[in-house]
Protein backbone atom coordinates (compact mmCIF):
# COMPACT_ATOMS: atom_id res chain seq x y z
CA UNK A 1 0.00 0.00 0.00
CA UNK A 2 1.34 3.29 -1.19
CA UNK A 3 1.98 5.72 2.17
CA UNK A 4 -0.03 8.78 2.53
CA UNK A 5 2.36 11.95 1.48
CA UNK A 6 1.12 15.50 1.47
CA UNK A 7 1.69 15.56 -2.59
CA UNK A 8 -0.80 12.58 -3.18
CA UNK A 9 -3.44 13.46 -0.56
CA UNK A 10 -3.33 16.73 -2.36
CA UNK A 11 -3.97 15.79 -5.42
CA UNK A 12 -7.05 13.05 -3.86
CA UNK A 13 -8.36 16.33 -2.67
CA UNK A 14 -8.50 17.62 -5.95
CA UNK A 15 -10.08 14.44 -7.78
CA UNK A 16 -12.65 14.36 -5.12
CA UNK A 17 -13.70 18.34 -5.41
CA UNK A 18 -13.70 17.61 -9.12
CA UNK A 19 -15.80 14.68 -9.17
CA UNK A 20 -18.27 16.67 -6.66
CA UNK A 21 -17.93 19.68 -9.59
CA UNK A 22 -17.25 18.38 -12.74
CA UNK A 23 -17.66 21.98 -14.34
CA UNK A 24 -14.65 23.53 -12.35
CA UNK A 25 -12.09 21.56 -14.70
CA UNK A 26 -13.91 21.62 -17.67
CA UNK A 27 -14.10 26.18 -17.42
CA UNK A 28 -10.18 26.23 -16.10
CA UNK A 29 -9.21 24.23 -19.02
CA UNK A 30 -7.76 21.56 -16.77
CA UNK A 31 -9.43 18.43 -18.24
CA UNK A 32 -11.48 19.87 -21.23
CA UNK A 33 -12.79 16.59 -21.91
CA UNK A 34 -14.55 15.76 -18.44
CA UNK A 35 -18.37 15.06 -18.66
CA UNK A 36 -21.58 16.00 -16.41
CA UNK A 37 -22.73 18.75 -14.36
CA UNK A 38 -22.24 16.80 -10.85
CA UNK A 39 -24.85 14.62 -8.61
CA UNK A 40 -26.66 16.93 -6.87
CA UNK A 41 -29.20 14.06 -4.98
CA UNK A 42 -29.00 13.57 -1.37
CA UNK A 43 -27.58 10.64 -2.09
CA UNK A 44 -24.83 11.80 -3.26
CA UNK A 45 -24.07 14.64 -1.05
CA UNK A 46 -23.92 11.88 1.57
CA UNK A 47 -21.48 10.04 -0.01
CA UNK A 48 -19.41 13.14 -1.16
CA UNK A 49 -19.53 13.86 2.66
CA UNK A 50 -17.99 10.51 4.12
CA UNK A 51 -15.51 10.94 1.15
CA UNK A 52 -14.34 14.78 2.50
CA UNK A 53 -14.51 13.39 6.31
CA UNK A 54 -12.24 10.53 4.97
CA UNK A 55 -9.68 12.74 3.49
CA UNK A 56 -10.25 14.87 6.38
CA UNK A 57 -8.95 12.21 8.70
CA UNK A 58 -6.09 11.44 6.83
CA UNK A 59 -4.67 14.95 6.39
CA UNK A 60 -4.80 15.56 10.05
CA UNK A 61 -3.24 12.36 10.96
CA UNK A 62 -0.16 13.82 8.98
CA UNK A 63 2.71 13.81 11.05
CA UNK A 64 4.02 17.72 10.54
CA UNK A 65 7.36 17.18 11.85
CA UNK A 66 10.15 16.55 9.26
CA UNK A 67 7.59 18.39 6.53
CA UNK A 68 9.12 21.03 4.34
CA UNK A 69 7.55 24.68 4.90
CA UNK A 70 5.35 23.73 1.15
CA UNK A 71 4.26 20.84 2.48
CA UNK A 72 3.07 22.00 5.94
CA UNK A 73 1.42 24.32 4.00
CA UNK A 74 -0.23 22.23 1.53
CA UNK A 75 -1.86 20.21 4.52
CA UNK A 76 -3.22 23.33 5.91
CA UNK A 77 -5.05 24.02 3.02
CA UNK A 78 -6.16 20.79 2.59
CA UNK A 79 -7.50 20.38 5.96
CA UNK A 80 -9.40 23.74 5.49
CA UNK A 81 -10.65 23.14 1.93
CA UNK A 82 -11.75 19.95 2.99
CA UNK A 83 -13.32 21.27 5.98
CA UNK A 84 -15.22 24.49 3.89
CA UNK A 85 -16.20 22.16 1.74
CA UNK A 86 -18.06 20.00 4.26
CA UNK A 87 -19.67 23.03 5.82
CA UNK A 88 -21.14 24.54 2.79
CA UNK A 89 -22.88 20.67 2.02
CA UNK A 90 -24.09 20.71 5.57
CA UNK A 91 -25.86 24.14 4.80
CA UNK A 92 -27.52 22.34 2.17
CA UNK A 93 -27.30 25.35 0.30
CA UNK A 94 -28.82 23.73 -3.03
CA UNK A 95 -32.52 23.53 -1.40
CA UNK A 96 -32.81 27.04 -1.09
CA UNK A 97 -30.52 28.88 -3.42
CA UNK A 98 -32.77 30.02 -6.18
CA UNK A 99 -31.87 32.89 -8.06
CA UNK A 100 -30.85 35.20 -11.42
CA UNK A 101 -27.37 35.87 -9.94
CA UNK A 102 -24.71 32.93 -11.20
CA UNK A 103 -25.08 31.00 -7.71
CA UNK A 104 -28.73 29.62 -8.90
CA UNK A 105 -28.48 26.28 -10.14
CA UNK A 106 -30.17 27.41 -13.98
CA UNK A 107 -28.69 31.12 -13.54
CA UNK A 108 -25.03 29.23 -12.91
CA UNK A 109 -25.25 27.04 -16.20
CA UNK A 110 -26.30 29.26 -18.13
CA UNK A 111 -23.32 31.48 -17.08
CA UNK A 112 -20.64 29.06 -16.86
CA UNK A 113 -20.96 26.84 -19.68
CA UNK A 114 -20.82 29.57 -22.93
CA UNK A 115 -17.40 29.48 -21.13
CA UNK A 116 -16.27 26.33 -21.96
CA UNK A 117 -13.54 26.13 -24.58
CA UNK A 118 -14.28 24.09 -27.35
CA UNK A 119 -10.91 23.30 -29.47
CA UNK A 120 -11.56 20.23 -31.57
CA UNK A 121 -14.13 17.41 -31.62
CA UNK A 122 -13.20 15.69 -29.02
CA UNK A 123 -13.96 18.62 -26.42
CA UNK A 124 -17.34 19.20 -28.87
CA UNK A 125 -18.21 15.60 -28.19
CA UNK A 126 -17.80 16.24 -24.52
CA UNK A 127 -19.71 19.23 -24.39
CA UNK A 128 -22.40 17.74 -26.05
CA UNK A 129 -22.86 15.29 -22.98
CA UNK A 130 -23.45 18.42 -21.39
CA UNK A 131 -25.70 20.02 -22.77
CA UNK A 132 -27.35 16.45 -22.93
CA UNK A 133 -27.67 16.54 -19.01
CA UNK A 134 -29.23 19.12 -18.65
CA UNK A 135 -32.26 17.81 -18.13
CA UNK A 136 -31.36 15.45 -15.37
CA UNK A 137 -29.11 17.85 -13.60
CA UNK A 138 -32.20 20.83 -12.97
CA UNK A 139 -34.86 17.79 -12.14
CA UNK A 140 -32.35 16.81 -9.45
CA UNK A 141 -32.48 20.56 -8.83
CA UNK A 142 -36.28 20.73 -8.22
CA UNK A 143 -35.99 17.76 -6.21
CA UNK A 144 -33.64 19.31 -3.87
CA UNK A 145 -35.31 22.35 -3.37
CA UNK A 146 -38.78 20.22 -3.10
CA UNK A 147 -37.21 18.54 0.08
CA UNK A 148 -36.04 21.86 1.30
CA UNK A 149 -39.48 23.25 1.27
CA UNK A 150 -40.94 20.01 3.03
CA UNK A 151 -37.81 20.63 5.95
CA UNK A 152 -38.49 24.68 6.14
CA UNK A 153 -35.74 25.47 4.36
CA UNK A 154 -37.42 27.62 2.07
CA UNK A 155 -36.13 29.87 -0.75
CA UNK A 156 -36.89 33.58 -0.97
CA UNK A 157 -40.15 34.70 -2.82
CA UNK A 158 -38.57 37.60 -4.96
CA UNK A 159 -35.60 35.63 -5.84
CA UNK A 160 -37.67 33.12 -7.23
CA UNK A 161 -39.84 35.36 -9.68
CA UNK A 162 -36.68 36.86 -10.36
CA UNK A 163 -34.84 33.53 -11.34
CA UNK A 164 -38.02 32.65 -13.75
CA UNK A 165 -38.17 35.99 -15.46
CA UNK A 166 -34.13 34.74 -16.31
CA UNK A 167 -35.84 32.14 -18.10
CA UNK A 168 -38.57 33.57 -19.81
CA UNK A 169 -36.07 36.48 -21.21
CA UNK A 170 -33.37 33.18 -22.16
CA UNK A 171 -36.42 31.22 -23.72
CA UNK A 172 -37.91 33.62 -25.63
CA UNK A 173 -34.63 34.18 -27.62
CA UNK A 174 -33.23 31.40 -29.04
CA UNK A 175 -31.42 33.09 -31.61
CA UNK A 176 -29.18 34.58 -28.79
CA UNK A 177 -28.80 31.41 -26.87
CA UNK A 178 -25.78 32.31 -24.90
CA UNK A 179 -25.21 28.09 -25.06
CA UNK A 180 -24.55 28.57 -28.76
CA UNK A 181 -21.89 31.10 -28.34
CA UNK A 182 -19.03 29.17 -28.53
CA UNK A 183 -17.39 28.55 -32.40
CA UNK A 184 -18.08 25.32 -33.54
CA UNK A 185 -14.85 22.67 -34.10
CA UNK A 186 -17.25 21.15 -37.18
CA UNK A 187 -20.59 21.22 -39.02
CA UNK A 188 -21.53 18.01 -36.99
CA UNK A 189 -21.15 19.27 -33.90
CA UNK A 190 -23.18 22.75 -34.64
CA UNK A 191 -26.06 20.61 -35.89
CA UNK A 192 -26.23 18.24 -32.86
CA UNK A 193 -25.82 21.20 -30.49
CA UNK A 194 -28.76 23.30 -32.58
CA UNK A 195 -31.27 19.68 -32.12
CA UNK A 196 -30.02 19.25 -28.51
CA UNK A 197 -30.51 22.98 -27.53
CA UNK A 198 -34.28 23.03 -28.99
CA UNK A 199 -35.49 19.51 -28.10
CA UNK A 200 -33.50 18.71 -24.88
CA UNK A 201 -31.91 21.91 -23.43
CA UNK A 202 -34.48 24.71 -24.03
CA UNK A 203 -37.67 22.26 -22.71
CA UNK A 204 -35.78 21.16 -19.45
CA UNK A 205 -35.38 25.06 -18.47
CA UNK A 206 -38.88 25.42 -19.84
CA UNK A 207 -39.77 23.21 -17.11
CA UNK A 208 -37.52 23.98 -14.31
CA UNK A 209 -39.19 27.47 -14.67
CA UNK A 210 -42.60 26.06 -14.41
CA UNK A 211 -41.72 24.04 -11.06
CA UNK A 212 -40.12 27.81 -9.62
CA UNK A 213 -43.19 29.01 -10.51
CA UNK A 214 -46.31 26.49 -9.75
CA UNK A 215 -44.70 24.67 -6.43
CA UNK A 216 -42.18 26.83 -5.10
CA UNK A 217 -43.01 30.72 -6.05
CA UNK A 218 -45.79 30.47 -2.91
CA UNK A 219 -44.04 28.61 -0.54
CA UNK A 220 -41.20 31.61 -0.38
CA UNK A 221 -40.16 33.71 2.52
CA UNK A 222 -41.07 37.50 2.24
CA UNK A 223 -38.74 40.58 1.84
CA UNK A 224 -39.39 41.20 5.63
CA UNK A 225 -37.69 37.91 6.03
CA UNK A 226 -34.86 37.43 3.90
CA UNK A 227 -31.80 35.75 5.89
CA UNK A 228 -30.86 32.60 6.50
CA UNK A 229 -31.67 33.03 10.36
CA UNK A 230 -35.04 32.62 9.31
CA UNK A 231 -34.70 28.94 8.31
CA UNK A 232 -33.98 26.12 10.61
CA UNK A 233 -30.73 26.07 12.34
CA UNK A 234 -30.10 29.34 10.36
CA UNK A 235 -27.79 30.92 12.95
CA UNK A 236 -25.29 28.04 13.15
CA UNK A 237 -25.71 27.75 8.98
CA UNK A 238 -24.42 31.59 8.97
CA UNK A 239 -21.88 30.93 11.43
CA UNK A 240 -20.42 28.01 9.15
CA UNK A 241 -20.83 29.95 6.32
CA UNK A 242 -18.82 32.83 7.63
CA UNK A 243 -16.34 30.65 8.06
CA UNK A 244 -15.98 29.23 5.39
CA UNK A 245 -15.87 32.52 3.32
CA UNK A 246 -13.48 34.26 6.02
CA UNK A 247 -11.63 31.47 6.52
CA UNK A 248 -11.49 33.09 10.26
CA UNK A 249 -13.51 32.41 13.76
CA UNK A 250 -14.94 35.63 13.74
CA UNK A 251 -18.42 35.43 14.96
CA UNK A 252 -21.39 37.72 12.86
CA UNK A 253 -21.08 40.60 15.72
CA UNK A 254 -17.63 41.28 15.46
CA UNK A 255 -17.99 41.21 11.58
CA UNK A 256 -21.04 43.73 12.24
CA UNK A 257 -18.95 46.26 14.27
CA UNK A 258 -16.11 45.58 12.41
CA UNK A 259 -17.88 47.33 9.32
CA UNK A 260 -19.41 49.86 10.76
CA UNK A 261 -16.37 51.36 12.32
CA UNK A 262 -14.78 51.00 8.61
CA UNK A 263 -17.92 53.50 7.29
CA UNK A 264 -17.10 56.04 10.40
CA UNK A 265 -13.42 56.01 9.36
CA UNK A 266 -13.71 56.47 5.32
CA UNK A 267 -16.02 59.62 6.25
CA UNK A 268 -12.56 61.42 6.78
CA UNK A 269 -11.30 60.35 3.65
CA UNK A 270 -14.73 61.33 1.80
CA UNK A 271 -14.22 65.25 3.13
CA UNK A 272 -10.76 65.49 2.31
CA UNK A 273 -11.21 64.37 -1.11
CA UNK A 274 -14.33 66.02 -1.71
CA UNK A 275 -13.31 69.41 -0.30
CA UNK A 276 -10.77 69.38 -3.31
CA UNK A 277 -13.08 67.72 -5.78
CA UNK A 278 -16.48 69.75 -5.14
CA UNK A 279 -15.68 72.35 -2.56
CA UNK A 280 -17.04 70.62 0.57
CA UNK A 281 -16.58 67.88 3.25
CA UNK A 282 -20.37 67.10 4.12
CA UNK A 283 -21.02 63.37 3.24
CA UNK A 284 -24.38 63.96 2.66
CA UNK A 285 -23.22 66.55 -0.57
CA UNK A 286 -20.82 64.73 -1.56
CA UNK A 287 -22.63 61.43 -2.26
CA UNK A 288 -25.66 63.63 -3.66
CA UNK A 289 -23.27 64.78 -6.11
CA UNK A 290 -21.30 61.45 -6.70
CA UNK A 291 -25.25 59.70 -7.26
CA UNK A 292 -27.10 62.71 -9.26
CA UNK A 293 -24.28 64.63 -11.23
CA UNK A 294 -24.69 63.70 -14.73
CA UNK A 295 -21.20 64.27 -16.07
CA UNK A 296 -20.52 61.36 -13.66
CA UNK A 297 -22.86 58.55 -15.61
CA UNK A 298 -22.05 57.11 -19.23
CA UNK A 299 -23.13 57.87 -22.51
CA UNK A 300 -22.65 54.21 -24.01
CA UNK A 301 -21.47 50.78 -23.22
CA UNK A 302 -18.77 50.96 -25.12
CA UNK A 303 -17.71 54.54 -23.39
CA UNK A 304 -17.89 52.56 -19.98
CA UNK A 305 -15.48 49.44 -21.60
CA UNK A 306 -12.76 51.47 -23.32
CA UNK A 307 -12.44 53.44 -19.86
CA UNK A 308 -11.16 49.82 -17.83
CA UNK A 309 -9.32 48.89 -21.00
CA UNK A 310 -7.44 51.97 -20.74
CA UNK A 311 -7.12 51.64 -16.97
CA UNK A 312 -6.27 48.10 -16.73
CA UNK A 313 -3.50 49.15 -20.01
CA UNK A 314 -1.86 52.11 -17.55
CA UNK A 315 -1.74 49.06 -14.53
CA UNK A 316 0.26 47.09 -16.59
CA UNK A 317 2.51 49.45 -17.11
CA UNK A 318 3.43 50.21 -13.81
CA UNK A 319 3.29 46.65 -12.50
CA UNK A 320 7.11 45.88 -12.87
CA UNK A 321 7.99 48.31 -10.31
CA UNK A 322 5.86 46.71 -7.57
CA UNK A 323 5.96 43.03 -8.87
CA UNK A 324 8.91 41.14 -9.67
CA UNK A 325 6.86 38.03 -11.09
CA UNK A 326 4.66 39.05 -14.21
CA UNK A 327 2.21 36.61 -15.20
CA UNK A 328 1.86 36.08 -19.31
CA UNK A 329 -1.64 35.63 -19.08
CA UNK A 330 -3.40 37.87 -22.03
CA UNK A 331 -6.41 39.58 -20.49
CA UNK A 332 -10.04 41.30 -22.19
CA UNK A 333 -12.50 43.23 -20.99
CA UNK A 334 -16.54 42.14 -21.80
CA UNK A 335 -19.53 43.17 -21.33
CA UNK A 336 -22.11 41.35 -19.32
CA UNK A 337 -24.00 39.40 -21.60
CA UNK A 338 -27.11 40.80 -21.88
CA UNK A 339 -29.69 37.83 -20.46
CA UNK A 340 -27.85 37.74 -17.50
CA UNK A 341 -26.92 41.26 -16.90
CA UNK A 342 -30.19 42.54 -14.87
CA UNK A 343 -29.20 40.64 -12.03
CA UNK A 344 -26.07 40.26 -12.10
CA UNK A 345 -23.32 41.90 -10.27
CA UNK A 346 -21.69 45.21 -11.80
CA UNK A 347 -18.29 43.38 -12.67
CA UNK A 348 -16.86 40.27 -12.31
CA UNK A 349 -13.76 38.10 -13.70
CA UNK A 350 -12.97 34.59 -14.96
CA UNK A 351 -9.92 33.67 -15.28
CA UNK A 352 -8.04 32.44 -18.25
CA UNK A 353 -8.07 28.37 -18.92
CA UNK A 354 -5.07 26.21 -18.38
CA UNK A 355 -5.01 24.91 -22.11
CA UNK A 356 -4.99 28.63 -23.20
CA UNK A 357 -7.97 28.70 -25.59
CA UNK A 358 -9.43 31.42 -22.91
CA UNK A 359 -7.83 35.00 -22.12
CA UNK A 360 -8.62 36.05 -18.29
CA UNK A 361 -11.88 38.26 -18.97
CA UNK A 362 -13.00 41.05 -17.07
CA UNK A 363 -17.07 41.06 -17.25
CA UNK A 364 -18.52 44.61 -16.65
CA UNK A 365 -22.48 45.07 -16.40
CA UNK A 366 -23.63 47.33 -18.51
CA UNK A 367 -26.89 47.38 -18.37
CA UNK A 368 -28.88 50.57 -18.01
CA UNK A 369 -25.52 52.20 -18.45
CA UNK A 370 -26.85 55.34 -18.18
CA UNK A 371 -27.18 54.98 -14.73
CA UNK A 372 -23.95 53.33 -13.77
CA UNK A 373 -21.49 55.52 -12.61
CA UNK A 374 -18.17 56.65 -14.31
CA UNK A 375 -16.14 57.48 -10.80
CA UNK A 376 -15.88 53.54 -9.81
CA UNK A 377 -14.60 52.10 -13.53
CA UNK A 378 -11.15 52.56 -12.68
CA UNK A 379 -10.99 50.91 -9.27
CA UNK A 380 -12.98 48.39 -10.58
CA UNK A 381 -10.80 47.27 -13.56
CA UNK A 382 -8.41 47.19 -11.08
CA UNK A 383 -9.60 45.02 -8.59
CA UNK A 384 -11.17 42.66 -11.52
CA UNK A 385 -7.87 42.67 -13.45
CA UNK A 386 -4.10 44.29 -12.99
CA UNK A 387 -3.13 44.30 -10.01
CA UNK A 388 -6.23 42.24 -8.87
CA UNK A 389 -8.06 39.09 -9.77
CA UNK A 390 -6.10 38.21 -13.29
CA UNK A 391 -2.70 39.09 -11.19
CA UNK A 392 -3.40 36.91 -8.30
CA UNK A 393 -5.00 33.83 -10.09
CA UNK A 394 -2.92 33.94 -13.05
CA UNK A 395 0.23 33.52 -11.10
CA UNK A 396 -1.31 31.36 -9.23
CA UNK A 397 -2.08 28.69 -12.46
CA UNK A 398 1.72 29.14 -13.24
CA UNK A 399 2.96 27.76 -10.03
CA UNK A 400 3.75 24.15 -11.52
CA UNK A 401 6.36 23.74 -8.49
CA UNK A 402 2.85 23.17 -6.22
CA UNK A 403 0.38 20.52 -6.55
CA UNK A 404 -2.22 21.44 -8.71
CA UNK A 405 -4.89 22.09 -4.62
CA UNK A 406 -2.67 25.33 -4.15
CA UNK A 407 -3.13 26.69 -7.45
CA UNK A 408 -7.25 26.43 -7.81
CA UNK A 409 -8.03 26.50 -4.48
CA UNK A 410 -11.24 28.37 -3.62
CA UNK A 411 -10.33 30.74 -0.45
CA UNK A 412 -12.94 33.55 -0.72
CA UNK A 413 -11.12 35.61 1.76
CA UNK A 414 -7.77 35.73 0.15
CA UNK A 415 -9.14 35.92 -3.46
CA UNK A 416 -11.72 38.86 -2.73
CA UNK A 417 -9.18 40.20 -0.08
CA UNK A 418 -6.28 40.58 -2.85
CA UNK A 419 -9.05 42.32 -5.35
CA UNK A 420 -9.78 45.22 -2.59
CA UNK A 421 -6.22 45.97 -1.48
CA UNK A 422 -5.37 46.40 -5.06
CA UNK A 423 -7.84 48.65 -5.23
CA UNK A 424 -5.74 50.60 -2.67
CA UNK A 425 -2.73 49.28 -3.94
CA UNK A 426 -3.35 51.09 -7.26
CA UNK A 427 -4.00 54.29 -5.49
CA UNK A 428 -0.07 53.74 -4.16
CA UNK A 429 0.87 52.92 -7.90
CA UNK A 430 0.08 56.44 -9.28
CA UNK A 431 -2.87 54.04 -10.99
CA UNK A 432 -5.77 56.51 -10.68
CA UNK A 433 -6.30 59.47 -13.10
CA UNK A 434 -7.96 62.09 -10.77
CA UNK A 435 -9.85 62.96 -7.51
CA UNK A 436 -12.73 61.55 -9.13
CA UNK A 437 -11.55 58.32 -9.66
CA UNK A 438 -10.05 58.55 -6.36
CA UNK A 439 -13.73 59.14 -4.89
CA UNK A 440 -14.69 55.72 -7.31
CA UNK A 441 -12.19 54.21 -4.55
CA UNK A 442 -14.00 55.30 -1.41
CA UNK A 443 -17.17 54.23 -2.78
CA UNK A 444 -15.98 50.95 -3.53
CA UNK A 445 -14.49 50.64 0.28
CA UNK A 446 -17.60 51.92 1.46
CA UNK A 447 -19.75 49.37 -0.47
CA UNK A 448 -17.18 46.17 1.47
CA UNK A 449 -17.65 47.94 4.61
CA UNK A 450 -21.27 48.05 4.42
CA UNK A 451 -21.08 44.09 3.17
CA UNK A 452 -19.83 43.35 6.71
CA UNK A 453 -22.55 45.23 8.05
CA UNK A 454 -25.62 44.30 5.58
CA UNK A 455 -24.72 40.83 5.50
CA UNK A 456 -24.80 40.16 8.92
CA UNK A 457 -27.85 42.19 9.00
CA UNK A 458 -29.59 40.66 6.64
CA UNK A 459 -28.39 36.61 8.17
CA UNK A 460 -27.55 37.08 11.48
CA UNK A 461 -29.86 39.77 12.88
CA UNK A 462 -32.89 39.59 10.72
CA UNK A 463 -32.84 42.67 8.41
CA UNK A 464 -35.38 43.08 6.33
CA UNK A 465 -34.38 43.52 2.60
CA UNK A 466 -35.45 47.22 2.65
CA UNK A 467 -33.60 47.62 5.58
CA UNK A 468 -30.50 46.79 3.72
CA UNK A 469 -31.46 48.74 0.75
CA UNK A 470 -31.85 51.79 3.38
CA UNK A 471 -28.46 51.29 5.28
CA UNK A 472 -26.08 51.53 1.53
CA UNK A 473 -28.34 54.45 0.80
CA UNK A 474 -27.25 55.89 4.06
CA UNK A 475 -23.87 55.01 4.48
CA UNK A 476 -22.14 54.73 0.55
CA UNK A 477 -23.10 56.45 -2.84
CA UNK A 478 -24.08 53.34 -4.64
CA UNK A 479 -26.17 53.99 -7.15
CA UNK A 480 -30.09 52.87 -6.72
CA UNK A 481 -30.01 49.80 -9.20
CA UNK A 482 -26.55 48.70 -7.76
CA UNK A 483 -27.70 48.66 -4.32
CA UNK A 484 -31.10 46.91 -5.09
CA UNK A 485 -28.94 44.12 -6.81
CA UNK A 486 -26.13 44.23 -4.06
CA UNK A 487 -28.69 43.24 -1.53
CA UNK A 488 -30.07 40.98 -3.36
CA UNK A 489 -26.75 39.06 -3.95
CA UNK A 490 -26.33 39.41 -0.57
CA UNK A 491 -29.63 37.68 0.34
CA UNK A 492 -28.57 34.74 -2.50
CA UNK A 493 -25.22 33.81 -1.51
CA UNK A 494 -25.49 34.37 2.52
CA UNK A 495 -21.08 34.95 4.17
CA UNK A 496 -19.69 35.71 0.49
CA UNK A 497 -19.74 39.29 0.67
CA UNK A 498 -18.12 38.99 4.04
CA UNK A 499 -14.71 37.83 2.68
CA UNK A 500 -13.57 41.49 0.76
CA UNK A 501 -13.30 43.82 3.73
CA UNK A 502 -12.11 40.74 5.87
CA UNK A 503 -9.24 39.28 3.56
CA UNK A 504 -8.15 42.68 2.87
CA UNK A 505 -7.24 43.79 6.59
CA UNK A 506 -5.78 41.18 7.10
CA UNK A 507 -3.05 40.82 4.21
CA UNK A 508 -2.86 45.32 4.92
CA UNK A 509 -2.07 44.20 8.64
CA UNK A 510 0.48 41.54 7.90
CA UNK A 511 2.01 44.25 5.86
CA UNK A 512 2.01 47.04 7.86
CA UNK A 513 3.90 44.50 10.51
CA UNK A 514 6.36 42.96 7.97
CA UNK A 515 7.04 46.50 6.92
CA UNK A 516 7.52 47.63 11.02
CA UNK A 517 9.78 44.48 11.61
CA UNK A 518 11.95 44.93 8.42
CA UNK A 519 12.48 48.40 8.30
CA UNK A 520 14.88 48.67 4.93
CA UNK A 521 14.87 45.42 4.53
CA UNK A 522 11.57 45.73 3.72
CA UNK A 523 10.77 44.67 -0.09
CA UNK A 524 7.31 45.59 -2.01
CA UNK A 525 8.07 43.30 -5.03
CA UNK A 526 9.09 40.85 -2.48
CA UNK A 527 6.41 41.40 -0.36
CA UNK A 528 3.32 40.96 -3.13
CA UNK A 529 5.56 37.49 -4.89
CA UNK A 530 5.54 36.00 -0.99
CA UNK A 531 1.71 36.67 -1.07
CA UNK A 532 1.15 35.75 -4.63
CA UNK A 533 3.25 32.92 -4.74
CA UNK A 534 1.78 29.85 -2.36
CA UNK A 535 -1.22 30.09 -4.46
CA UNK A 536 -4.84 30.65 -2.31
CA UNK A 537 -4.25 30.55 1.52
CA UNK A 538 -6.64 30.71 4.27
CA UNK A 539 -6.12 33.57 6.22
CA UNK A 540 -4.29 32.18 9.07
CA UNK A 541 -1.82 30.09 6.93
CA UNK A 542 -0.89 33.54 5.09
CA UNK A 543 -0.19 34.81 8.51
CA UNK A 544 2.07 31.77 9.39
CA UNK A 545 4.04 32.06 6.10
CA UNK A 546 4.23 35.81 5.92
CA UNK A 547 5.62 35.78 9.69
CA UNK A 548 8.25 33.29 8.75
CA UNK A 549 9.29 34.95 6.04
CA UNK A 550 9.74 38.29 7.77
CA UNK A 551 11.80 36.13 10.83
CA UNK A 552 13.91 34.90 8.27
CA UNK A 553 14.95 37.76 6.11
CA UNK A 554 15.07 39.51 9.66
CA UNK A 555 17.91 37.16 10.56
Amino acid sequence: MTPTTVSNLADECVDLFFDIEPLWPVVTGIDSTRTGLGDVTADAEARHKAALERLLARARALDVEGLSDADRVTREVIISQARSRLERLDSRLVEFTITDFFVGPASNLLTVLPMVGIADSAQGRAHLERLAAIPTYLEQVAERHREGIAAGRTPVAHLVRAAAEHLDRYLAAPDDDPLRRQEAPDAEFADRRQRLLADVVRPAFARYRDVLRSELLDHGRPQDRPGVCHLPDGDAVYAALARVHTTTDRDPEELHATGLDCIARLAEEYAEVGRRVFGTGDLGEIFARLRTDPALRWNSAEELLDTARAAITRAEREAPKWFGRIPPQPWVVEPVPAAEAPGAAAAYYLQPSVDGTRPGTYFANTHRVTERFRHTAEVTAFHEAIPGHHFQLSTAMNLTDLPLLRRISDVNAYTEGWGLYSERLADEMGLYSDDIARLGMLSTDSMRAGRLVVDTGLHAKGWTRQQAIDFLERNTPMAQVEIVAEVDRYIAYPGQALSYMVGRLEIQRLRSEAEQTLGERFDIRDFHDLVLGGGALPMTVLEDVVRTWVRRRKG
